[in-house]
């Protein structure tokens, strides 16, 4: 029988690295695509490979032609039965300050990338009896922020994009669902972050592995919009019903403080 694969897209850390190792806890082969010289190799110590096969595939994402480079070797050398559009970035600055590279990145990677790469693995998966998507979103999704502009703008696109396709193939053997996850911890800076905000910041707060855990078992149970837990569920329901006129401008005054802290403490 031909092996099936799992393709991961930013696997080299954080919650790309949680989902690799979730995964190969079910004995899912892997193609990890990461950065250059960003640890994706490392990873593969942590996995029991006496009972999976582990691909890696280096490369930038952000730059088209190593997105159709990437989907072509995939589709070329394995059966992929379930991709993981994980690879993401964002930032908090004043957008007169963003430049060109810093945008066009975001845009690249969040938006262009993600679609490209679902786009040219879909026929693939389309070959399998079962295959299943999940994109990772954000609760950034469900508001506009003030000092972040372009990224809840570009996690929107995947959250409509993903329900979007979710029912345009419902009538066939891919599954398509989407994560949004609030806080993370995924390193003390993070954490400390985080706790400046506040309380409200803290809600849903969760670790990348329980986050890639929880995000894997309900999409074996195919449910589409995947909610965390109830702390990820109440934040969304806040971001229903709150009143973006008070919405807005609390959370981009909490993301205005942390530049400002930022700022002195740089100083």
């Amino acid at each position: 029988m031909e092996k099936e694969y799992a393709l991961i897209t930013g696997a080299s850390k954080g919650l790309g690295k949680s989902f690799a190792l979730e995964l190969s806890k079910l004995n899912i082969n892997l193609i990890l695509v990461g950065l250059p010289n960003e640890g994706l190799r490392e990873i593969i110590s942590e996995i029991n490979t006496s009972d999976i096969d582990v691909q890696i595939h280096e490369t930038d994402l952000t730059l088209e032609h190593n997105v159709i480079e990437m989907t072509k070797w995939a589709n070329a050398n394995f059966k992929i039965f379930m991709l993981i559009n994980n690879a993401g970035i964002g930032g908090s600055k004043e957008f007169i300050d963003a430049d060109i590279s810093y945008l066009s990145k975001i845009i690249q990677l969040n938006v262009l990338a993600l679609t490209l790469i679902t786009r040219a693995l879909l026929p693939n998966l389309l070959l399998s009896p079962k295959s299943y998507i999940l994109n990772v979103s954000s609760m950034a999704a469900f508001s506009p922020i003030g000092y972040k502009t372009v990224y809840p703008a570009s996690k929107a696109f995947v959250h409509h994009f993903t329900r979007g396709l979710n029912q345009e193939l419902k009538d066939t053997n891919v599954f398509v669902s989407v994560v949004n996850p609030g806080p993370m911890k995924t390193n003390e800076e993070v954490i400390k972050r985080i706790t400046n905000h506040g309380a409200l910041a803290k809600i849903g707060l969760l670790s990348p592995d329980k986050v890639a855990a929880i995000s894997i078992r309900q999409l074996l149970k195919r449910d589409d919009m995947i909610m965390l837990n109830f702390g990820n569920g109440l934040s969304w329901l806040l971001m229903k019903i709150i009143p973006i006129w008070i919405r807005l401008p609390l959370m981009t005054r909490a993301v205005k403080k942390e530049l400002l802290l930022e700022k002195i403490i740089a100083t």
